[in-house]
């Protein structure tokens, strides 16, 4: 069975289509390169006037392969630089679950 990983935080609503672009460009892009990727995706909803939830879904083949994108402490959040400017919330951890894959 695959591995779904769940990462999810609260952003600057304001900001939230231009972090959707940065995550497809940094996040996204690296789940894709990484071998074991089965896919991904982002989804956003608005809280309220100012905060926005954005969740990024990938599903993997293992966990060997979610080490080999995210390092050895798999279930430790990875961020990228320009991360904080968007971010109201950092959450450390992600969140993995036994899935079948989309599709």
């Amino acid at each position: 069975m695959a591995v779904l990983r769940e990462w999810r935080a609260e952003i600057k609503r304001a900001l939230k289509d231009e972090y959707v672009e940065y995550v497809k460009a940094t996040g996204l892009a690296a789940y894709q390169r990484t071998p074991g990727n089965l896919g991904a995706s982002v989804a956003v909803r608005d809280l309220d006037s100012e905060r926005s939830e954005i969740v990024t879904l990938s599903w993997w083949s293992d966990t060997e392969a979610i080490k080999a994108f995210a390092g050895a402490d798999y279930r430790r959040s990875r961020y990228y630089p320009e991360d904080d400017r968007f971010l109201l919330t950092r959450p450390q951890h992600v969140h993995h679950y036994e899935a079948t894959v989309p599709g």
